[in-house]
């Protein structure tokens, strides 16, 4: 079997996986993304320092480790220099370990414009930052991917084509500026020399890294209820953070995948619109906030806060097939008098414990609660035995309700504060 580690988000993103992600890469050799873009956040803390990731994986500040940004991602090259500036500006040097997939597909600049005028009109509550429309036109076969970049006379004839359906739809349906050919090959020609130095046939090199038995992690963003397929449609993200997405987003296998993590709060968070069961619009909700710190890493968002929803952590579960959770920013519930777990949904009049497929119906739920006896402090706790007797209460009757151990308990930002109850690798 695999020694490969996934990690995935089991609730609708924001859950702490680049912690997680950072924490395990010192067991790992190579950390990969495999889906979404710049949409993404991942936090971590070291040494009192944050630091915040949007494409490169949360990998890279860990000395040797090889970073990999698969085909399943879609690249913004802008975003992509200022993070590679980022990363430079701390004396990492990422040249030599840090790769973008030939394959890839560009987010191209009227992509964005594409993304604000439909959020505009629809209100999804998407990031603007065009990751929708990249996948849209991946999928009308009508995008560019990094190795078509090298293909002047190709895009030549490409753009005429491509450009014609653009500026139809922002001049006619929505009263946007369109794009000229010129302008857009002159973006092209600043894109290839952006990412020249970090594109490679990762497939194939993933393949060999397999053969060499090096340990990889799977990253993935957002969360498996912002799934396009399987989260809460239409109020999800554009690609597949659920483990499926590792396959076609890297080149690789079944067999390539070991163990796989969810990631989830000990308690929810949403941001932007969709359906929210256990959301609190009240002070305790924004004490969450105030607490977790819960603004959007990409967009600075408010997040909406709630009680912990074991039936759609249950059910990202099994879609996700979840060996074990790892629980972050357990601390932020110390204090509370009590904690309430939603066990159960009551949609127009009748209880279910399913999580339901429409959005709609979702929307009509109303949370059946039970509590627990809250506890006073576990902030910084590194031992699972030292919690106090009602959080481990708490942990316990959530592993016998999702049917799946918490192996993983953050207790804190930064890095060390975190407990390991199993041999993970």
């Amino acid at each position: 079997m695999s020694n490969n580690i996934a990690i995935v988000g089991v609730q609708w993103g924001d859950e702490g996986k680049g912690k997680i992600v950072h924490h395990l890469s010192d067991w790992a050799d190579v950390v990969c993304r495999y889906q979404g873009g710049n949409n993404a956040g991942h936090t971590v803390v070291v040494g009192g320092n944050k630091y915040v990731f949007h494409l490169i994986p949360s990998g890279i500040l860990k000395e040797g480790k090889i970073c990999i940004i698969g085909n399943g991602v879609v690249v913004n090259p802008n975003a992509f220099k200022e993070e590679v500036d980022y990363v430079n500006s701390l004396g990492i040097n990422p040249e030599g370990r840090l790769f973008v997939s030939h394959r890839a597909h560009i987010i191209m600049p009227y992509h964005i414009e594409y993304d604000n005028a439909y959020e505009e009109s629809m209100g999804i509550g998407t990031t603007k930052r065009g990751i929708g429309p990249a996948y849209a036109f991946k999928f009308f076969r009508f995008g560019i991917r990094v190795c078509e970049l090298y293909e002047h006379d190709y895009l030549e004839d490409f753009l005429e084509k491509v450009l014609e359906e653009v500026n139809s739809t922002l001049k006619d349906r929505f009263g946007r500026k369109g794009f000229e050919k010129k302008e857009i090959l002159n973006t092209i020609d600043v894109y290839k020399r952006i990412l020249d130095p970090y594109v490679r046939d990762t497939a194939t090199f993933l393949h060999q890294l397999t053969g060499e038995n090096k340990k990889i992690l799977y990253e993935g963003a957002q969360g498996i209820l912002l799934d396009v397929d399987f989260g809460t449609y239409p109020y999800v993200t554009s690609s597949n953070p659920s483990p499926g997405g590792i396959f076609t987003g890297l080149g690789v296998g079944l067999k390539d995948v070991g163990k796989v993590i969810g990631v989830s709060k000990a308690y929810t968070t949403r941001v932007g619109g969709g359906p929210f069961p256990t959301e609190l619009k009240d002070e305790v909700g924004e004490l969450m906030r105030q607490r977790g710190g819960e603004y959007g890493a990409s967009t600075g968002r408010p997040r909406r806060c709630g009680w912990f929803d074991a039936v759609s952590v249950r059910y990202s579960c099994m879609i996700g097939g979840i060996d074990t959770i790892a629980m972050t920013k357990f601390d932020i519930l110390d204090g509370f008098e009590k904690v309430k777990i939603c066990t159960g949904y009551i949609i127009d009049g009748e209880k279910t414990s399913s999580f339901p497929p429409c959005a709609v119906k979702l929307s009509r739920a109303v949370p059946d609660y039970i509590e627990i006896d809250g506890w006073e402090k576990t902030s910084g706790i590194r031992k699972f035995q030292d919690l106090p007797t009602n959080a481990i209460r708490y942990i316990e009757f959530l592993e016998d309700y999702l049917k799946t151990p918490i192996g993983i308990i953050s207790t804190g930002k930064e890095e060390k504060d975190t407990i390991i109850r199993e041999d993970l690798f």
